[in-house]
């Protein structure tokens, strides 16, 4: 086997052994709760060690998904249609203003129409300062 064959396979065993160890967000937040104080500060020693030596990493926001809006649909209907369109927005930051508008709807009376139309413009925003946001850390 050459040298370069061996280098390949070596490097495609790493990135396989990388793949399988990698731990999502709730699997790291898991293991630093699970840490007494002294192991957490060692953890964000690390981790910030581990910031400084990196590449900055640029994270692409996907543009919204394309899920039309049926002639006919309720305000939960629109929330739950909105959160798959807009994905990659964090549902907490439209929670409030999307239950003040379901709120207006069902005990105010508020018309479906208008109410879902606001609620577009509600995840309509919060995308774009998403992008915005993205944006201003990667300068």
């Amino acid at each position: 086997m050459s040298t370069d064959s061996q280098i390949k396979d070596s490097q495609i065993k790493d990135s396989q052994i990388k793949d399988s160890q990698i731990k999502d967000s709730k699997a790291l937040i898991d293991l630093y709760e699970s840490m007494d104080d002294e192991r957490k500060l060692s953890l964000c020693d690390f981790a910030d060690f581990l910031y400084a030596k990196a590449e900055p990493v640029s994270k692409e926001i996907p543009a919204p998904d394309d899920v039309p809006r049926p002639q006919e649909e309720s305000v939960v209907g629109a929330v739950k249609r909105l959160k798959i369109k807009y994905h990659m927005v964090e549902s907490m930051t439209v929670f409030s203003a999307a239950s003040e508008l379901m709120t207006d709807h069902m005990v105010k009376g508020r018309d479906v129409i208008e109410v879902i139309d606001e609620m577009e413009i509600l995840f309509d925003d919060a995308y774009k300062k998403l992008l915005q946001d993205t944006k201003q850390d990667s300068e």
